[in-house]
């Protein structure tokens, strides 16, 4: 059963809009409100500008309706106007073009869709003006639909991009901010006075355009438009008059009279009084002057008329609407839907088909100036050329590797020293996408030359080159090793092995020489990091290896290694020997386990796990039964002794070592 309007506003009927609703209920009210709203914007959606206006009207009767919620109405009323504003013929040739560039203009605000000055980029590395953000218009993004925090300033680098790139623009974006401060603060007179001056800006130049494209019918009535905002505006009236005192557009005049007449009420006499003082042509100039009328006059005529008329009704409507305070929700809505049903029978332009310039609607997508362009202006404050450019809460923009290892040593921005603790513990690091494309888009060669710098940088050639290593403790094979990574140099380190996938890296003890000559390879399980960048690493040992060669990378050691592996025993007899040999050291380890003091077992226990279980085949892998490193974990000996053992190839010298530890171990009186 399809949901019908309210019409009434009585009180008492409204808990029969819904069948079986109990409109005592604040949370059903609200429910059913937001019900409504989603019905208004599923018809907005779909066109139906008529229904949809009876629907909100509906729901503004239950609830104060946010400008947010209207977003998807407004969205369909701006695609209606640029619609009509083009034409049919002119939107359905152009529907897959404007989808390419209209609306991918990176220098344009997702939320406002107008130029994206003083720009804040939030966290999830998109940018928006810094008028719709600082007025809250939306809660999430546009783009990705992440939550917005609120706490970001306008970024440091992508103003003084924009700033000399686009001054002009910029400078009209930051006088609308200000005329927004003028309102916030009540100061409504200058705010009128502040905006005004950018309206006939804008119009003026609006107007110069047109004139150099050659629209000069255009242009003209845009100057007009100028002086409607300010009668004395000097440049207007000096391009006006060059127009029409030019020889070639005096087809223009005729049309321009009666645009004058039709748009400018308050000019008509000024033009009249003009027309009235025009001297008396000549026999040639007033043959010159017909030849142009037929030509040109009729089409010419036309088209100003259609689009005055079409412009005067809608600024009348809009008139009718907007001055009708006394009026209920639902005359407000027939009102507006009566408006929006003659606008829908009346075309806004029209075109002449000889015209060789006809109005698009489409908005052209901004270019960067070839002369304006600087790979030093996109190069990181750190590094060089900006490399997954990230961009801080404080507005300042690095590369990501550059500002994680800053984070590494504190928890600050390194250029403004403003704590970045909250935006650290996050970790959210997402890459600033207008910089990014911009980058890509018009540094094509020097970003190229930028990755494959990053990569070199990056790239492991394998597990036996330049392996990073952790100079800390004793690890060995099967054996868990958690760590806790608190060192800026071991956190680069970690995060390395991360993201070139490998998820190892080198484990020794100190030594004279640096670090010890044998060590066991770690694997990376999990990594938890702590609020202020410190982690918890949860490894796991691999293989064992000796040191061939020593290096050191960005504060941390490296080495060439190679990997260790038992002698296999082929002889069956003493095969046989070795697993009686294992055996009985597996016995020997599990009474000694099963004796210790409650408090060293659940020790024992917690760390490093229960003893593995014995293996059927001795010689399955290439480190040997998992339960001699287990013992060699746990047995309190010396870390050198430790490493005797871990260097050892041999299977059997191992498990002879292990029980003469043991024999040792069950001497000693157990206190």
């Amino acid at each position: 059963m399809s949901l019908q309007p309210q019409v009434e506003d009585a009180p008492e009927e409204r808990s029969a809009f819904f069948i079986g609703a109990d409109w005592d209920n604040v949370s059903e009210e609200e429910d059913h409100h937001q019900l409504i709203l989603q019905k208004a914007n599923a018809l907005a959606s779909e066109n139906c500008l008529k229904e949809a206006i009876d629907w909100f009207s509906v729901a503004m009767r239950y609830s104060p309706v946010r400008p947010e919620q209207l977003s998807t109405f407004v969205d369909c009323i701006l695609r209606n106007f640029k619609w009509k504003a083009a034409g049919p013929e002119s939107v359905s040739g152009r529907s897959r073009d404007a989808e390419d560039s209209s609306g991918e203009d990176v220098f344009d605000c997702p939320n406002c869709n107008s130029f994206l000055g003083e720009p804040v980029t939030i966290a999830c590395g998109h940018s928006y003006c810094k008028r719709c953000y600082h007025r809250r218009l939306f809660s999430k993004c546009r783009l990705c639909s992440e939550p917005v925090r609120g706490e970001e300033k306008a970024s440091v680098i992508l103003c003084g991009l924009l700033d000399k790139w686009f001054p002009d623009e910029l400078k009209q974006s930051k006088t609308l901010s200000e005329v927004d401060s003028l309102c916030r603060r009540k100061r409504y007179q200058e705010a009128v006075s502040l905006a005004s001056d950018v309206i006939r800006s804008a119009l003026y130049r609006k107007a110069m355009v047109l004139h150099e494209m050659g629209q000069v019918d255009e242009s003209l009535q845009v100057f007009l438009h100028c002086l409607a905002v300010d009668e004395d505006f000097p440049c207007a009236k000096r391009q006006i008059l060059c127009d029409l005192l030019s020889p070639a557009d005096e087809n223009v005049k005729v049309g321009l009279r009666e645009t004058t007449h039709n748009t400018l009420p308050h000019l008509r006499s000024k033009t009249l009084e003009t027309d009235a003082q025009v001297e008396p042509q000549s026999p040639v100039q007033r043959q010159h002057q017909k030849r142009w009328e037929s030509l040109e006059r009729p089409g010419l005529s036309r088209a100003l008329s259609l689009r005055v008329h079409g412009s005067s009704c809608g600024e009348e409507g809009l008139k009718r609407v907007c001055s009708a305070p006394q009026l209920g929700d639902q005359e407000k809505g027939s009102l507006l839907k009566r408006k929006l049903s003659v606008s829908d029978t009346e075309p806004c332009v029209v075109s002449s088909g000889s015209s060789k310039h006809k109005k698009q609607g489409s908005k052209t997508c901004r270019s960067v100036p070839k002369d304006l362009l600087d790979p030093n202006d996109l190069e990181c404050s750190l590094c060089m050329l900006f490399y997954e450019p990230v961009t801080t809460p404080c507005g300042h923009t690095f590369c990501k590797n550059c500002l994680e290892r800053c984070l590494d040593h504190t928890p600050q921005c390194p250029l403004c020293k403003q704590s970045l603790k909250e935006y650290l513990a996050c970790r959210k690091y997402m890459v600033t996408t207008i910089l990014d494309t911009l980058i890509k888009q018009y540094l094509s060669q020097e970003y190229a030359e930028r990755t494959k710098t990053h990569l070199e940088e990056t790239r492991e050639l394998s597990l036996t080159k330049n392996v990073p290593i952790f100079v800390c403790t004793m690890a060995y094979p099967t054996v868990p090793c958690p760590l806790h990574v608190f060192e800026p140099r071991y956190r680069l380190m970690i995060r390395r092995c991360m993201d070139t996938g490998t998820r190892q890296f080198g484990m020794c003890i100190s030594d004279p020489q640096k670090f010890a000559d044998y060590g066991c390879m770690l694997i990376i399980r999990s990594v938890h990091f702590l609020p202020d960048g410190r982690s918890v690493v949860d490894t796991i040992g691999g293989k064992r290896f000796r040191v061939l060669s020593r290096g050191m990378k960005d504060g941390y050691s490296t080495a060439d290694i190679e990997h260790l592996e038992d002698c296999r025993v082929e002889d069956s007899d003493e095969l046989e020997r070795l697993q009686e040999l294992h055996d009985a050291v597996y016995e020997q380890a599990r009474v000694w386990f099963q004796n210790l003091k409650i408090r060293f077992h659940n020790q024992i226990l917690q760390h490093f796990g229960p003893m593995p279980d014995r293996e059927a085949d001795i010689q399955a892998t290439a480190n040997g039964p998992a339960c001699c490193w287990w013992l060699l974990a746990v047995l309190p000996i010396d870390p050198r002794y430790q490493l005797s053992v871990l260097s050892m190839t041999s299977l059997k010298e191992r498990l002879v070592k292990i029980q003469h530890i043991l024999t040792y171990l069950q001497s000693i009186p157990n206190n």
